[in-house]
Order: structure tokens, then sequence, then C-alpha cells
């Protein structure tokens, strides 16, 4: 009787076995059909917004002037890129873009860290943070060429401007709001703050430091584009007033 039921229980157990995988297999095979819907159904609206706006310019329902067409800034683009001007553009406010970056990430955690190892110093200069996150960014750059004037350091200061007040009050907050009974834990046996932040602080925000690196790539290369607005005489923001001062659509 027990060999019998023992024989039951695993005919039972395999066949909700067998059921699970096909489950498992028909969801993954589901999820793969929609990812690949997505991904035509965006590259089919792309493709068309595209033959619709040379369409519409060919026929005249839009001033070629003012809105150019897919063929003619293809066709710029190709002579730009085979005398290499548009490379050298582009490396050059990758590069500032990168440095900026860079120093936003270091500048914010080493900032961040301190405010934490000193939380009435976090106290006392969170609201100046929260103040200077609020202020619009462009609105700095004039002043950074007047203290610095132009060149490279004043466009990275500017990439650096948008992100790093924001970075530091998020990363700083993040590390306040850490769960307090891991850190009296940390305290109870013995450990240092050093310890507390270096097994428990840090390594419990690193979501969030990784968070903030994404979003600060983005603002470092707007900040630099401002930078090279107003003081740039390379790259991409430069390339873009350049254009619009002399009405070229297809350049811009």
């Amino acid at each position: 009787m027990k060999t019998r039921k023992s024989d039951t229980y695993k005919k039972s157990y395999s066949i909700v076995a067998a059921a699970e995988t096909l489950g498992q297999q028909q969801f993954i095979k589901h999820q793969k059909r929609h990812k690949l819907y997505i991904f035509w159904s965006r590259t089919i609206l792309f493709v068309a917004f595209l033959a619709l706006w040379q369409i519409s310019a060919n026929l005249g329902w839009i001033d070629k002037f003012y809105f150019s067409s897919p063929s003619e800034i293809g066709a710029l683009f190709v002579h730009d890129i085979k005398d290499k001007s548009l490379l050298s553009h582009i490396g050059i406010t990758l590069f500032e873009s990168g440095v900026s970056f860079l120093l936003i990430i270091l500048f914010s955690l080493l900032i961040a860290t301190f405010f934490w190892f000193y939380p009435s110093l976090g106290k006392l200069f969170e609201p100046f943070l929260i103040v200077l996150n609020s202020l619009p960014k462009s609105a700095l750059a004039p002043l950074i060429i007047v203290w610095l004037g132009t060149g490279l350091r004043t466009i990275i200061l500017c990439g650096m401007s948008v992100g790093i007040f924001g970075c530091i009050l998020n990363l700083y907050q993040s590390f306040s709001q850490t769960d307090p009974e891991r850190l009296k834990l940390i305290e109870t046996l013995g450990g240092t703050k050093m310890q507390a932040f270096t097994k428990v602080v840090f390594p419990g925000n690193i979501p969030t430091f990784i968070s903030l690196s994404k979003v600060n790539i983005g603002l470092a290369l707007v900040g630099v584009i401002i930078g090279e607005f107003l003081a740039g005489r390379r790259g991409l923001g430069y390339l873009i007033i350049y254009g619009s001062q002399v009405f070229t659509c297809d350049f811009l």
C-alpha cells in the first residue's frame, strides 16, 4: 500500500512539474513575442514618420528651409562623417561630458559621505543644496563664464552644475535613511563608524548610487551642451548655435 501511495505521489508531482514547466515555456514565448512586437512597432513607427516627413517636404506641404528633409540631413551627415569634422565635435562633447560625469559622481560621493559622518553639517547645508538644485541651471552658466572665462574648464563646470547638487542631496538623504537597526547592531558589536559605512551604509545604497549615475550621465551631457552654447568653440553645442545663426536646419 505504501509503495502504491508513493508511486501515486510521484506521478502527481511529475504531472504538476510538467504543467509548471509548460506554463513557464509558454510565458517565456509570450514575453519574447511581446518584445518583438514592441521592437517592430517602434521601427515601423519611426520609418513611417521619416517617410511622411520626406513626402511632405517633396510635395511642398512643409517648407524645406525651416524643416529640411531626411534625405538632406542624411547627405549632410555622410559628408561630415567623411571629412571627420562631425566626429571631431562629437568626440569633444563626449570627452567633456565624461569628465563632468566622473567629477559629479566623485564629489557627490565624497561630500555625501562627509555629511553622513557629520550629520550636523549635513542638516546645516541641506536647505542650501535644495535651493541650489532648484535653480535653473542655464542661469549659472553666464556666472561661470564671468568667473573663469571661456574654455574647457568652464564647459566642464557647466556640465557639473546641472547635476551635482541634486546628486549630493539624494545620495546624502539615501545614506541618512539606512536601516537604524543595522547600524545599532554594528555599534553593539563594537564596530566603528567607518565600518558601519563600509559594511552597511554604502553597500545598502549601491542601487541608489547606480540610479543617480544613470541620471547624471544625461544631465552632464545637457550641461556641457549649454556650456558650449555660450563658451564653446568646438562641440555639438557650438555646432547647434552655428547652424541656427546661418539658418541651416538640415545642419541642426
